[in-house]
């Protein structure tokens, strides 16, 4: 029977906590210097490095030198990195509470400070520094040879985005990656265990086979997709979540048609991974590196320019002219410094590109006065959570030293369910903000929706207009925007500014000269081939943009030749098929794809990645599969049937029918050219092709 473990006393954890401030503050001094600094003794010193070595806590390396007092090297470990934040934490909490019991001891009067832990933000003055999560320049160096022996965990982008805010304190006061018990927290009513708001997981989801080769309290290496150590992380907790309930709680609903849920139940991996994390390094940025800011970077240009109010405005859209009276109002009713604080990293599929956005961006800066705003990009993976999603913005702009931020209507909507219906209410986002308004530390601008006034030459919020009946009132919807860019049809200057429209011309040209997908799907010998090759040659013969076709038995011959026929194998093949029609397409070529692609999930990724760059147009080749048996030209119907092959799409597996193709086509008493050129003119109808 072991020796129960003691626990250390307050005094062993502060100068735990002191001992390891110390080492990471000044990791070159030596050990009398160290002694000296913390007020021990060189043997009470040794000793305190020891334990801290045993414990893991350092790494004790040797050093080249004539001073033997100065032969060793002290460096942080990961898990001392997480221990000196929790011991931080813990330092903190208790001379609160000291301070609180002098106060009331002295004045007779509680001093209105409360814990921390009941504080979702410690630093309560906005141009503060806030607390990060990174170490010292020189434990990291250290720490990242160290990191290089741990195993390691490949980031995906939205893993990267919410990593990076975890480490510049964008998502304080969160230490690192939920634990089980915050994650519940957040799920049932947005609060961590410790008390403090919080609406949105931030959890580290990984596949099932990397999380049961992890043992609890095991250091891991954060990667970023080049295989740079960003950061390591003590995993403390490793849990399988209930991902419906999380859509249904977080989202309002366990409906695909949400990108968050879909992403949810068909990308992220999933087991969670909890714990606190060591920042390393921040992520590379290579584009427009001198818009990005850290809360902290933030913090001290407000400092610097002496804003005391500041009113954010947060977007993933162009700036449109509505957007402009919209900020412009904000500020003047909060008597505040305008900040624009676009999201370029993850936000809804088929968004304009951050590029393109903040070439938008940029083009309109000098319609606001340069001495009272400021642009700003903000690398945050949004959720489209709506309601949840407000907070949470809410509290990242605090973090960020903002005083005031813009709740718009349908504040981070994803659109329409599957229902047809909105996901949120208009004012949703708005109400739930208000309701935690005070705790979040910031102040709502609420905004109704913008309409242009015709008579009176002005935009106007729709509510607030009291001669609706006497006046005309425009609007273009996203919809319309994106129909008029299509078509090359005016916009407006009411609408927009030209300085914008010509940005979002150079990347999104009239429809009849962008790149686009036809995805034929359908049984082994529906047909699918046939009717491509007929497409082909009917495109190539127009003329005016490459044609490539990707057909299956093509693909699996020169792409995929290593897969097999299992259901992670198809998917990855389509998968493949479905990144080079997306290159194609973003370089405005035609990509005309003729796999199975027997699953609905795996399509729909496919249109996501393809609608980035361009139109995405699905054909269902709808022959039966008794038609389809009763061709079988090459006997694989027959082997199927015999058990000689293996998950055949229509006998041993399944084909999920597409509910909404953009075309359907029958090949039974139908020539193939008949079938091709019903696709010309859907390609017609859409613009993609001049009639």
């Amino acid at each position: 029977m072991t020796d129960p473990v003691a626990t250390p006393t307050p005094d062993e954890e502060d100068m735990l906590f002191r001992l390891l401030r110390q080492l990471d503050t000044a990791p070159g001094a030596s050990q009398r210097a160290t002694a000296a600094a913390l007020g021990i003794s060189l043997g009470l010193l040794n000793g305190q490095l020891r334990a801290a070595a045993d414990a893991g806590h350092i790494s004790i390396s040797d050093r080249a030198g004539p001073d033997k007092r100065q032969r060793f090297a002290y460096t942080l470990t990961a898990r001392g990195a997480a221990e000196k934040m929790r011991l931080t934490d813990q330092f903190l909490d208790r001379k609160l509470a000291e301070y609180n019991a002098l106060h009331a001891e002295l004045t007779g009067t509680a001093s209105g400070l409360s814990p921390i832990k009941h504080r979702t933000h410690p630093m309560q003055n906005n141009l503060a520094p806030i607390p990060e999560l990174y170490v010292s320049y020189e434990s990291a160096q250290k720490l990242k040879i160290e990191a290089g022996e741990l195993v390691s965990w490949d980031l995906t982008p939205r893993q990267i985005c919410d990593l990076e805010l975890l480490m510049n304190g964008g998502f304080n006061p969160l230490k690192g990656f939920l634990t089980e018990a915050d994650y519940d927290g957040v799920i049932e009513n947005m609060r961590l265990e410790s008390g403090a708001l919080w609406p949105m997981p931030i959890n580290l989801d990984v596949s099932e086979d990397f999380a049961a080769s992890l043992e609890a309290g095991q250091d891991i290496a954060l990667r970023d997709q080049e295989g740079v150590i960003l950061a390591t992380m003590t995993v403390t907790d490793n849990w399988v979540p209930n991902k419906v309930r999380e859509a249904e709680k977080v989202f309002g609903a366990d409906d695909d048609a949400h990108p968050a849920v879909n992403y949810l139940h068909n990308h992220a991996g999933k087991v969670y991974l909890g714990g606190p994390v060591t920042g390393i390094q921040q992520p590379v940025h290579y584009d427009f590196r001198a818009r990005r800011d850290t809360p902290n970077e933030l913090r001290a240009y407000f400092r610097k320019m002496g804003w005391r109010k500041v009113v954010a405005f947060q977007t993933r859209n162009p700036l449109h002219r509505a957007h402009q009276e919209l900020t412009f109002r904000a500020a003047k009713e909060a008597q505040a410094n305008l900040l624009i604080h676009p999201v370029v990293g993850m936000t809804k599929p088929g968004d304009v590109d951050h590029f393109t956005r903040v070439r938008c961006y940029e083009a309109v800066l000098d319609k606001y006065p340069q001495s009272t705003t400021s642009m700003s990009l903000l690398n945050l993976a949004m959720r489209m959570a709506g309601p949840r999603e407000a907070v949470w913005h809410g509290l990242i702009r605090a973090n960020h030293g903002c005083t005031h931020f813009i709740v718009g209507r349908d504040h981070a909507g994803p659109g329409k369910n599957s229902a047809g219906e909105d996901f949120y209410g208009p004012y949703d986002a708005q109400d739930l903000f208000r309701t935690h308004e005070e705790e979040i530390g910031i102040t709502m601008v609420d905004f109704k929706h913008m309409v242009w006034v015709q008579e009176r030459a002005q935009y106007e919020p729709m509510d607030e207009i009291q001669d609706k009946d006497d006046v005309t009132i425009l609007n273009i919807s996203g919809t319309e925007l994106r129909r008029r860019l299509a078509e090359g049809l005016e916009i407006p200057e009411w609408f927009s500014f030209p300085e914008v429209v010509k940005e979002l011309r150079k990347t999104k040209p009239p429809r009849s000269k962008q790149g686009f997908t036809v995805f034929f799907t359908g049984f082994s010998g529906s047909g699918k081939s046939t009717i491509a090759n007929a497409l082909m040659v009917k495109l190539m013969e127009m003329g005016g943009r490459p044609v490539t076709l990707l057909d299956g038995d093509i693909v699996r011959k020169n792409l995929s030749s290593e897969l097999g026929f299992s259901k992670e194998h198809r998917d990855l093949n389509i998968r493949r098929i479905g990144y080079v029609a997306s290159e194609i397409t973003k370089n405005g070529g035609i990509a005309i794809c003729a796999p199975i692609a027997p699953y609905a999930t795996t399509r729909r990724a496919v249109r996501e990645d393809i609608e980035a760059f361009g139109a995405f147009v699905e054909v269902h080749v709808a022959t039966s599969i008794e038609e389809c048996e009763r061709r079988d030209r090459k006997g694989l119907y027959k082997l199927a049937r015999e058990g000689k092959i293996k998950e055949f799409t229509g006998i041993s597996d399944p084909y999920d029918v597409p509910a909404n193709p953009e075309l359907s086509v029958e090949t039974e008493n139908v020539d193939v050219d008949n079938c091709a050129h019903q696709v010309i003119l859907k390609l017609e109808s859409m613009g993609l092709i001049s009639g």
